[in-house]
């Protein structure tokens, strides 16, 4: 019997120094549909995926701009969402975080994987070239997993003090489990930093290479793509979609134009609630387990926070949430060798 699953496509954060190497170790098998993907990245002047992803050394100043990692994780989600087993897994939706969304419309069947390349390496190139400001990473939960109000009201105070100065310009960028990304310009994003508490010993932190992303600041962005891209560029989905408001874009019944226009207009410039889609996905189609697309693993623990704010399954903590994942995983990371295992026709 088929297990029903979600598929999430994750975001521009996934491919780390870690991930080198991901195409090449797992999708070896895939050189029609990789060289599809380096043909695009050829005729636009840029470094074909295969190449970047068999570089010798990880260079964040060239595996991390958005005009490269953008393509190479959509590469590397794509062929791992090709590589899951459908004789044992019904896809019942797909969602994915903030850059996520636009794998999810080639996984969802909206575009096929070719144009699927164009939109992720069209936005990639002029986030690169174009964005503006940057994203402030601060969590709002403990070292469990558990919603933290402390945090919380520590964070609401910082911005309502920093907001105070007319330079400054805040946004919430991602709702993203019991992590807060905050979108910023330039001279905010600096105000933050000094001026957020130190905790958990990384936080807050700056994501390099990011802009200040689902937030007005990239309004430029979203009318350049408006007028940039075919209007009909999209279709109706084959597969259910989740968005990053929490609604369901249904398949074979989707109105195009508005798919576009939240696409390219609301999706790039409002607040992104992963947190949202998560909630919906559990809710609405009462998935037995969530597939998150490689690369990296990076994912995992907003997802699992999110899960545990709703409860679900009587998952309360993170200890237990690892107990589950030991016994019977409700999610499953292509990023993790033995939960990819499980997931792939062998």
């Amino acid at each position: 019997m088929k297990r029903s699953a979600v598929v999430i496509c994750p975001g521009r954060g996934t491919y780390n120094k870690e991930e080198l190497g991901f195409l090449k170790q797992y999708h070896s098998d895939k050189k029609s549909f990789i060289s599809g993907m380096d043909a695009y990245r050829r005729d636009s002047q840029q470094p074909p995926v295969s190449e970047l992803d068999a570089a010798e050394k990880y260079k964040p100043s060239l595996h991390n701009t958005g005009d490269n990692a953008s393509a190479i994780i959509y590469t590397c989600a794509m062929a791992d969402f090709l590589s899951i087993d459908q004789e044992q897994f019904d896809i019942v939706a797909v969602t994915g975080n903030s850059m996520g969304w636009y794998l999810a419309l080639a996984a969802g069947g909206a575009v096929d994987f070719h144009t699927g390349m164009h939109i992720v390496n069209t936005m990639g190139t002029l986030m690169h070239k174009q964005a503006q400001g940057g994203q402030v990473l601060f969590p709002l939960c403990d070292d469990n997993w558990q919603h933290d109000e402390a945090l919380v009201q520590q964070l609401s105070d910082t911005i309502k003090a920093v907001s105070q100065d007319n330079q400054a310009e805040i946004y919430q960028s991602i709702d993203l489990g019991s992590m807060a990304v905050i979108a910023a310009n330039d001279y905010a994003v600096k105000q933050l930093l000094n001026a957020l508490p130190k905790v958990q010993g990384r936080y807050p932190f700056a994501l390099p290479n990011h802009g200040a992303f689902h937030s007005p600041l990239m309004k430029p962005i979203s009318d350049i793509a408006i007028n940039t891209f075919d209007k009909q560029i999209l279709a109706s989905p084959k597969i259910p979609l989740i968005d990053g408001r929490g609604h369901i874009w249904q398949a074979h019944s989707t109105e195009a134009e508005a798919l576009f226009q939240y696409t390219f207009d609301h999706q790039v410039c409002q607040t992104y609630n992963y947190s949202k889609a998560i909630n919906v996905a559990c809710k609405e189609f009462a998935p037995d387990c969530l597939i998150i697309l490689g690369p990296g693993t990076t994912l995992g623990p907003p997802t699992a926070q999110q899960l545990i704010k709703m409860n679900w399954r009587n998952i309360d903590s993170k200890q237990t949430f690892k107990r589950i994942q030991q016994d019977d995983p409700f999610v499953l990371s292509m990023g993790f060798e033995d939960q990819r295992n499980l997931l792939i026709n062998s």
